[in-house]
């Protein structure tokens, strides 16, 4: 678009427009710098408070989960090394005597027990044998088959395995736990210890999803990066290498997700992931705010302009209200103020104008309507009407006297047409005296020409009364007679 366009453009512009504009333009310059400066700026605190809360968080997580399984490590240690229980379980395995099988059996359990009710955080115990696919000494029923291979690995030792978030085998709770299971020290048997966490050692962090406060999700990898547990499997499923598994990172976007990690002592690793919107509520929220007040400072700028509009712009469309009944005799008269004492000045002025404008043209309207009546007066009194009509009453008389009754009749018809037409100047009619007048006329056109012609008149006797202006009918007729006359002589 080039200069001349924008110029002409902006002439066009009224000036409530530019008053408006303009003001618009001088007031929100500086606030609109002013919001995207501060927009950047708490951006980037807001996102740097928000990623700090949400590592602090999975650090703390990270803590919980540790604290969890080195609990779980060190009762798996106690029994999978400690003499008194094994000594038990081997005396078991020897052992021919009824009643001394259960002796045994009962001392062991109690030995698990003691040791499981002085550790709270520690849930199902029960010592499971690979080879048969057995377990006994279990602490709490378990539920359904026990399958060791379906368990999902964290990290796997010599003596000791890691298995993370699954659902537990503890038939008395329905929910995920941790596990541990480590190799028992017995001669010539292949023994494992089985340990789950307790009912709500990780309650917290593994609810049901229908019953976390907190969008935030967790996922566990294991110590090769492989995604062992995932609260969002549609996003990151489980049995997959992590996005982010190889960069150094402990933070960045996969696809609509923010992700943290955090790696354990043991190598597997603990990631949080918050969706992005969630990320950005606080952001939007403040954002929300500022919106909230720029759209007051252009409302307040707005009514500012309005009022400025008011002051400068409705003064002059007073001028302009005035300017235009000049050409109105009979607009109304105003006598509202503008308040404004140049502007009242310049009113009084241009309406004390107005009406001497007004007076002017009034007097020249009645010095010109007289002149006209005395031009009209002037012909009418160029011929004397008196000495016509008595001239052609006498011809009638002598055209009756003499037998000549075509005479008669056409100087009888003149003498009334005339009379009627040469009335009194601005004397009203009816319509009856109009065609009256009218059928004289016909009767003289008649005996003019040789051929006959027919004339219909219809009129309601209603309008006979009616008030009518003098020789209006008989110029219609005139016209129609020589024009309108059809082959049969009828009009």
């Amino acid at each position: 678009m080039s200069t001349n366009m924008i110029f002409n453009r902006f002439k066009n512009v009224t000036f409530k427009n530019r008053i408006i504009f303009i003001f618009l333009i001088s007031s929100l310059t500086p606030f609109i710098c002013l919001g995207f400066l501060s927009f950047f700026t708490i951006d980037s605190i807001i996102g740097n408070k928000v990623e700090s809360a949400l590592q602090s968080n999975l650090k703390q997580d990270l803590m919980t989960l540790e604290n969890t399984l080195n609990n779980m490590s060190h009762v798996s240690q106690q029994l999978a090394y400690g003499g008194g229980t094994n000594r038990l379980i081997e005396q078991l395995g020897v052992e021919q005597e009824p009643y001394e099988r259960v002796r045994l059996v009962n001392e062991i359990r109690s030995e698990l027990n003691v040791i499981t009710f002085s550790n709270p955080n520690v849930g199902l115990v029960m010592y499971y044998y690979p080879d048969n696919h057995s377990y006994d000494f279990e602490n709490f029923r378990v539920r359904g088959n026990f399958a060791q291979e379906e368990l999902p690995v964290l990290a796997e030792y010599t003596d000791i395995s890691y298995y993370g978030p699954h659902p537990s085998y503890n038939g008395s709770i329905n929910q995920f736990v941790f596990s541990i299971m480590r190799k028992v020290n017995l001669p010539d048997r292949n023994v494992y210890l089985y340990i789950e966490s307790g009912r709500n050692a990780l309650k917290s962090l593994f609810a049901p999803q229908n019953q976390k406060e907190s969008p935030r999700r967790l996922l566990l990898l294991d110590d090769s990066g492989r995604i062992a547990f995932s609260e969002v499997p549609e996003a990151f499923a489980e049995n997959t290498l992590f996005p982010g598994v190889n960069s150094k990172a402990l933070s960045g976007y996969s696809g609509r997700y923010f992700w943290n990690r955090e790696i354990s002592n043991q190598g597997w690793s603990v990631v949080s992931v918050l969706p992005e919107r969630e990320l950005n509520k606080e952001r939007n929220r403040w954002l929300a705010q500022i919106t909230g007040i720029f759209l007051i400072f252009i409302f307040v700028a707005v009514l500012f302009a309005w009022l400025l509009w008011k002051m400068v712009y409705r003064p002059l469309d007073k001028f302009h209200t005035e300017i235009k009944s000049l050409i109105h005799s009979n607009a109304k008269e105003h006598t509202e103020l503008t308040l404004i004492p140049e502007f009242d000045y310049l009113l009084y002025q241009t309406r004390n104008m107005k009406g001497k404008i007004w007076a002017l043209y009034k007097e020249i309207e009645q010095k010109e309507k007289r002149r006209a009546d005395l031009e009209v007066e002037k012909l009418l009194y160029q011929i004397n009407p008196h000495f016509l009509m008595n001239t052609l009453d006498t011809v009638h008389w002598l055209a009756l006297m003499n037998g000549q009754h075509e005479i008669d009749k056409l100087v009888l018809s003149l003498n009334k047409l005339l009379y009627y037409n040469l009335g009194k100047m601005g004397e009203t009619s009816t319509v009856g005296d109009e065609i009256e007048a009218l059928k004289e006329y016909l009767q003289l056109q008649q005996i003019r020409y040789d051929f006959e012609f027919d004339v219909e008149i219809d009129a309601d006797e209603q309008c006979l009364t009616l008030q009518s202006p003098r020789f209006l009918l008989q110029p219609l007729v005139e016209n129609a007679l020589y024009h309108g006359v059809s082959d049969d002589g009828y009009i």
